[in-house]
């Protein structure tokens, strides 16, 4: 996994801009002894925006970009000169991706669709200069509000493919040989367990210039919502998938209880999962005569819709992408407005090299110390005190 370039879990440090002070200035002109307070306001700090790119299937580029800092505001001057706003910094990011505090695990948001913007990290607001102080009663105020301080938060982004169909199943069920048969797709095909190392996703065509995305899910084993085989690290993709493909092959010893443990593990992973649209494949169906399949047919489940195929022959493959367009174009089952609700990142779904990673330490501005910690504050809101504001020449 080390070598493979599909990354889809890592873990980056954000910070958003700090806002500049604001200037208490106060005007001097020749013949105008008594000009008044002039001082600008601050800029306001850059925030860190996600940003979705439809071109982009990999978190790769952030792996070797953990700091992302977004420009300072800077200070206001005479003349109710304002501040420069500190550069904002744009992300772009895979569309599925999803956001979550890297230290409590809290989801925070998600990205879906190309070109949506989402804003991370907000950046300080920019102080007000002392012209918005002057009053009747206080003609020469000699204070202005210092900026908002800049935020600091480390996050983890994980990403879950967008596909319309996912294929579940266990490990050599067929599900490689059939991406590869329905599309132009060619994962790596083997006769050994676990050969699909990371999601491959394929453009299966259908009738009429139609077309679907398929994306096949390595081998899930049993146990693998406590951490067993490859399952956990890439169950996150399946919550994003329209209608899930259960395979199980016709050699199975007992079909019924092998689509009751991957449908277990998945409850187990994300109780949500139970209520997406399935379809039951019995793959590998070249073998059987029809006898056998009517005796198959007899001990499958009866909730689910179930069809015989067989990837290296072709048997049941135009009735499967019939079977599959229906279910994917049904009202209720599209992606768009299906709701996804993300389970908080725990022991059991985090990437343990990804969350031990330190971070280089990289000091914030010793400017900072002057900037009020106060989230909440109102821009109407005055400060009476000198020893907090920033700095700036009297004239």
């Amino acid at each position: 996994m080390a070598d493979s370039n599909f990354i889809d879990y890592v873990k980056i440090l954000c910070r958003s801009g700090k806002g500049g002070a604001g200037s208490r200035h106060f005007y001097r002109a020749k013949y105008i002894p008594k000009g008044g307070p002039d001082g600008g306001d601050g800029g306001r700090g850059g925030h860190i925006i996600l940003r979705g790119n439809k071109n982009m299937w990999t978190l790769l580029p952030l792996k070797y970009r953990r700091h992302i800092f977004a420009g300072n505001g800077e200070s206001g001057s005479g003349g109710r000169s304002f501040g420069k706003d500190g550069e904002d910094v744009v992300v772009d990011v895979p569309c599925g991706t999803v956001v979550f505090d890297a230290e409590t695990g809290e989801y925070l948001c998600e990205v879906t669709s190309d070109g949506e913007e989402v804003k991370l990290l907000r950046g300080g607001r920019g102080g007000l200069g002392n012209w918005h102080f002057k009053s009747s009663t206080n003609r020469t105020p000699r204070y202005a509000q210092p900026g908002e301080p800049a935020v600091e938060k480390s996050v983890v982004l994980e990403l879950k493919l967008l596909a319309d169909v996912g294929l579940v199943g266990f490990p050599n069920a067929g599900k490689s040989t059939l991406l590869s048969a329905l599309s132009a797709a060619r994962p790596k095909i083997a006769d050994y367990p676990f050969t699909t190392m990371e999601p491959q996703l394929g453009i299966v065509a259908y009738r009429d210039n139609r077309s679907f995305v398929m994306a096949d899910i390595p081998g899930i084993i049993e146990g693998a919502s406590e951490g067993k085989g490859l399952g956990l690290r890439f169950l996150r993709h399946i919550e994003r998938n329209a209608v899930l493909l259960f395979m199980i092959p016709a050699d199975s010893d007992d079909i019924s209880r092998d689509y009751e443990i991957l449908d277990s593990e998945l409850k187990r992973f994300n109780p949500q999962l139970a209520d997406k649209p399935r379809v039951l494949a019995i793959s590998k169906s070249d073998m059987l005569d029809d006898e056998l399949i009517e005796e198959i047919t007899k001990t499958l489940p009866v909730s689910v819709p179930h069809i015989f195929i067989s990837a290296v022959t072709g048997f049941g493959l135009d009735k499967l992408k019939d079977l599959l367009w229906n279910e994917i174009n049904d009202e209720n089952n599209r992606i768009e407005v299906t709701p996804i609700t993300h389970r908080p990142l725990d022991g059991h779904h985090r990437v343990r090299e990804e969350d031990e990673f330190i971070f280089q330490n990289v000091p914030v501005d010793e400017a900072d110390d002057d900037f009020i910690d106060d989230e909440e504050w109102d821009d109407d809101d005055s400060y009476d005190w000198d020893e907090d504001v920033e700095s700036a020449d009297i004239q």
